[in-house]
């Protein structure tokens, strides 16, 4: 599986960014592909999740709740984050992750991607 991130950058406060990852290799449509991200001193934090054999089902993490979507492209091999209203407190580096629904949150299966730099200051 390779994932291929592309977005990110640095914004002012009130901004919005997005994020898109393509993902090439996985045969699996019982898999979850999203976004975490961890900035500096902090625990990395899954951020947005979509079920990639059924893109109306999304999770979000309370923090970004109502300012941030997930959303699949028609060839449902790309998974985009829209970044609205962001906050300072949004400033990390995101990592794009594909694995299975049941674990993704934990991380501990997932492959990820490179990571781009989100800032807002």
């Amino acid at each position: 599986v390779q994932l291929v991130e592309s977005g990110g950058g640095s914004v002012q406060a009130g901004s919005s960014l997005r994020l898109s990852c393509a993902a090439s290799g996985y045969t699996y449509s019982s898999y979850c592909m999203g976004w975490f991200r961890q900035a500096p001193g902090k625990e990395r934090e899954g951020v947005a999740v979509l079920v990639l054999s059924d893109g109306s089902k999304t999770y979000y993490a309370n923090s970004v709740k109502g300012r941030f979507t997930i959303s699949q492209d028609s060839a449902k091999n790309t998974v985009n984050l829209q970044m609205n209203s962001l906050k300072p407190e949004d400033s990390a580096m995101y990592y794009c992750a594909i694995g299975r629904c049941g674990s993704w949150w934990s991380g501990s299966d997932n492959v990820w991607g490179q990571g781009t730099q989100v800032t807002v200051s």
